[in-house]
């Protein structure tokens, strides 16, 4: 099993990425949001909630949609669970595959969420907008010019996330 990262480790380790208040904030509304998913037994908590906090740490070093494999590899690199670190690297949207990741010009990784927790923090990081929750609709609308696979991905993660939901 994972170890677990409290929140204030998850703070720490932010900060000393270089995260800026912003992020910081952001990420935290993130985690609010995952509490709403988290109360199924089937779900190991506090993964998703250092997942939550974490998802964002490669914003640190790049604005980019690279910021999720960047973060990945901070987390390996400050010796965050392996678990951790797939969260914060398959968090964007509803995930890309290895071929996706190629087209976008990132390292060719399968970003696909697939443990709870990482699907839980996906979801929970497209109904985020800054630190306003936003309906799922408003989502769909914001990703509209994306190719339809990338929407039904996302319209599906969220379907299956309203299992979880309390």
């Amino acid at each position: 099993m994972s170890e677990c990262i409290s929140e204030s480790d998850c703070i720490d380790h932010l900060l000393r990425a270089g995260c800026p208040e912003r992020v910081i904030a952001h990420a935290r509304a993130v985690r609010r949001v995952v509490d709403e998913y988290t109360g199924d037994e089937a779900v190991l908590g506090c993964l998703a909630e250092c997942g939550a906090l974490l998802h964002d740490i490669g914003r640190s070093k790049s604005r980019a949609i690279d910021h999720a494999i960047i973060g990945g590899d901070i987390c390996r690199e400050a010796g965050i669970s392996e678990d951790i670190a797939l969260i914060v690297e398959r968090h964007l949207g509803a995930g890309q595959t290895a071929d996706e990741c190629i087209q976008l010009g990132l390292t060719p990784r399968n970003c696909m969420p697939v443990t709870l927790p990482e699907k839980i923090v996906a979801h929970a990081d497209n109904l985020v907008k800054g630190t306003s929750v936003i309906h799922i609709d408003e989502r769909m609308i914001r990703i509209a010019d994306l190719p339809r696979k990338k929407r039904h991905r996302t319209y599906h993660l969220a379907l299956e996330m309203e299992l979880f939901s309390r």
